[in-house]
């Protein structure tokens, strides 16, 4: 399985050019199908025949009623060419290998007569100028000014962006005012540049994806060797499973409105409250007391259960939230095994005080007191509290 070690190492080696399985897309895509009707679609992450979100566009363009769907890729795209050959369409296969090219689809039909629509159709719609494909004049990165002209052209905005550009792409959508649906690691909620929007109801998590992880094909140039890398037994291609993915949007969707049921009560035992933050502690989402009006730190996984209708989010137990009131000086961590080191870390994150050493765990000591770290946590207060505890 590939954690999140794993995602920092493809991150630093520029290894993140994860490709979204069709069978993932349609499973989240079918929420959104009244969105579409009539608009523009942008898949600017990809190279348009290898993927999957160009084939589900315009295999769906009719279904969909869809007014066009762009798509774009990069200079130098790792798996061009594995499906679907561009150099089929054009005419000078030497002049034009590894260029950066720009489709356009704005009809589909049965083009070759067999009975039923398929890539090929694509392919011979293309070939017959009623759709078009033309060569970018730079390199197609996302950021380029013709690929922000196609951005601004587009209604919504559907792809994989590269992991080590998240926090960019995401600036770039939101500087356009554009809607969309990505995919992304639930890690990204923690990022300073990222969860104001979440905060804000800017964006939200995408209904399809709450657990577990996701097989993404990868360039043939990947290290076999990485953790979580295979070889899909069908199609002979390299993969690498990815956990905590979520896709993320900014289109409403009926179940963002579904309020979670509460049947836990607060408990002072079981909800500690936090030394350096002024909320109680919940472990789990599941746990989250009905009766309680205060502010409750939950774990991250709480979004995916989210409505705005039912909860605010105020803030979340990172350091450059600034929402701390406390901050420890010296700190002495004790690992599992006993062995002490001066850290910082107790800062970023919500600390338990504690009157008993915990076992096979890490603790930390300041000042003769001792203390235990949860996992960053959002902080969230309930709208409509059952009559309780503040």
């Amino acid at each position: 399985m590939a954690g999140n070690s794993d995602l920092n190492s493809a991150k630093s080696a520029k290894k993140d050019e994860f490709y979204t399985q069709l069978t993932d897309i349609e499973k989240e895509l079918r929420h959104y199908r009244q969105h579409f009707q009539g608009k523009t679609v942008l898949c600017n992450c990809d190279d348009p025949f290898e993927s999957n979100f160009f084939k589900y566009f315009v295999l769906n363009f009719n279904r969909l009623g869809l007014k066009k769907v762009i798509a774009t890729c990069y200079t130098g795209s790792p798996i061009a060419n594995q499906q679907l050959s561009l150099f089929d369409i054009l005419s000078d296969k030497e002049e034009n290998k590894e260029k950066p090219y720009k489709a356009v689809v704005t009809t589909v039909y049965d083009k070759t007569g067999d009975g039923s629509i398929d890539m090929l159709d694509v392919a011979e719609l293309f070939k017959s100028g009623e759709n078009t494909l033309t060569e970018l004049e730079g390199d197609g990165d996302f950021r380029s000014p013709e690929c922000l002209k196609l951005m601004d052209e587009a209604d919504i905005v559907v792809t994989n962006p590269p992991f080590s550009l998240f926090r960019e792409y995401v600036a770039t959508l939101v500087e356009h005012n554009k809607k969309f649906i990505i995919i992304g690691n639930i890690n990204a909620v923690t990022y300073k540049e990222f969860f104001p929007l979440i905060m804000n109801n800017k964006v939200w998590i995408g209904p399809s994806v709450h657990s577990g992880d996701r097989a993404f094909y990868v360039p043939d140039d990947y290290p076999l060797s990485a953790a979580g890398c295979g070889i899909d037994e069908v199609t002979g291609r390299k993969y690498i499973r990815v956990k905590g993915i979520r896709w993320f949007t900014n289109l409403d969707i009926k179940q963002r409105h579904e309020e979670m049921i509460l049947v836990k009560k607060y408990s002072p035992e079981l909800n500690q409250k936090y030394d350096n933050y002024d909320a109680i502690n919940v472990d789990s989402t599941a746990d989250i007391p009905c009766d309680y009006a205060g502010v409750m730190g939950v774990p991250i996984t709480f979004l995916d259960k989210y409505c705005p209708d039912q909860f605010e989010i105020v803030g979340i137990t990172k350091t450059w939230f600034n929402a701390a009131i406390k901050i420890y000086g010296t700190q002495t961590q004790v690992d599992k095994n006993g062995k002490k080191s001066l850290v910082s870390k107790l800062n970023d994150g919500p600390a338990l005080k504690i009157t008993e050493l915990p076992k096979d765990k890490t603790y930390y000591e300041v000042d003769g007191e001792k203390y235990t770290q949860a996992y960053a946590r959002v902080l969230i207060r309930n709208k409509h509290p059952e009559a309780g505890k503040d």
